[in-house]
């Protein structure tokens, strides 16, 4: 951060001090309840990873086929995330979050049992709506149960996005050495018993989530009007047409079976997880949010032009996918930072915003991804994903006047 705020910090005393560092993990069992609901929730995300390529072979899919079940899912949260505030100032933040949970057991269990690609991909799409109302309520609701202000709370947000991202193509890929089916039933399981633990151990905060009660579903057009979270929300959007092709149509460059893909982002998820909690602090503090984000677009973008021009060469795709796991990490809770930050409005507004815009990208790159590879070949989907990431690094970075307040704004309380 800026070097006033580094005086300030350098006069607390040791009390205060020592009471900052333990804040992040002295939390109320709301907080936990939420926590261990996310880890779940972004299971669902990297989960079908290892997978990708079994259901291709058993399910005779092509590769863009295939690639809709992040398009559909991505599709649907970007649409819903318009609604989701709306949902949550009339349900309350524990409400809106079970239905969340009951929607993803359901219709993961649904995808399961589906016998050909066009069910999936519909069942993914429920799927993604039901993540809508998870994804946009744990955020503000962990923002609003957690000690220690906004800063650690959206660090402890973006560790369980980390968790549930790295530990979910790990599970994918033991459960889908056994069945493609496995990881779908697995998500299930486990979504009925974060059911529970968000239900015994999380109050009713209606009135207490940010945002008003009975918000109109017109708001987050509304904030749209703030240039400050248009550039970041678009900036998003193309960021994440790189993160997804890594996601949706790396497995099928990588020449490996469902262990290999599982282990290989378990490594990326690692690396996310670790960067996003310990490195994302450092680097806002000794560069500003804005800079250290245009510094991660720029490396995602190497990495990607990497695996475009090597992509025939296995170990390429493989090392450059684990590292954009540290990069992907950094930007994630930057990224968030910075939109909690960017404009006067209520954070669910923000995020719901945000969302709409971020998906949008979300949605398009993957099927878009396997469409490319089939009509040309598999190096033009990863050039074309380092053009819109270089990109959105242009957006944010000629922008930067209009969003370098998010450097010295909500530094944690």
């Amino acid at each position: 951060m800026s070097a006033n705020q580094s005086s300030i910090a350098s006069k607390e005393t040791p009390a205060a001090s020592s009471q900052e560092k333990e804040g992040l993990l002295n939390q109320p069992k709301a907080v936990w309840a939420v926590f261990f609901a996310s880890i779940i929730a972004f299971m669902g995300l990297g989960l079908v990873d290892p997978i990708l390529t079994l259901i291709a072979e058993d399910l005779h899919a092509t590769q863009s086929q295939v690639t809709l079940l992040f398009t559909s899912y991505n599709a649907v949260m970007a649409v819903a995330a318009i609604v989701t505030g709306a949902i949550s100032s009339r349900m309350g933040a524990k409400g809106t979050l079970v239905c969340g949970i009951v929607i993803i057991a359901v219709f993961s269990a649904l995808g399961g049992l589906s016998n050909n690609i066009w069910a999936i991909v519909g069942w993914r799409a429920g799927w993604g709506f039901g993540n809508a109302l998870f994804v946009a309520t744990a955020l503000v609701a962990i923002i609003s149960l957690s000690r220690g202000g906004n800063a650690k709370a959206i660090i402890l947000y973006e560790a369980a996005i980390g968790l549930g991202i790295s530990v979910g193509p790990l599970l994918g890929g033991w459960l889908g050495a056994i069945s493609w089916r496995g990881p779908f039933l697995g998500v299930a399981l486990l979504m009925v018993i974060a059911f529970f633990a968000v239900l015994i151990f999380m109050p009713a905060l209606k009135g207490q989530t940010g945002a008003k009660r009975g918000t109109s579903f017109a708001e987050p057009f509304r904030a749209l009007k703030h240039r400050s979270l248009v550039v970041f929300g678009i900036g998003a959007a193309l960021y994440n047409f790189g993160f997804f092709t890594v996601l949706a149509y790396a497995p099928f460059v990588m020449g490996l079976d469902v262990h290999g893909l599982g282990y290989v982002f378990l490594a990326w998820g690692i690396l996310l997880a670790i960067t996003s909690v310990f490195m994302a602090p450092k680097l806002q503090q000794w560069m500003g949010t804005v800079k250290a984000m245009c510094l991660m677009f720029t490396l995602f973008a190497v990495l990607l032009l990497a695996i475009g021009i090597w992509t025939n060469i296995h170990w390429v795709p493989i090392v450059a996918v684990i590292l954009s796991g540290a990069v992907m990490g950094n930007n994630n809770t930057l990224v968030t930072t910075a939109v909690m930050n960017a404009a006067p409005v209520e954070r669910s507004t923000a995020s719901s915003a945000y969302n709409f815009l971020r998906f949008l990208g979300a949605a398009v790159a993957p099927y878009f991804a396997g469409k490319l590879a089939e009509v040309f070949n598999p190096h033009v989907p990863f050039i074309t994903a380092t053009v819109f990431v270089i990109i959105a690094g242009f957006i944010v970075g000629l922008n930067y006047h209009h969003v370098k307040h998010v450097d010295h704004a909500g530094s944690g309380h």
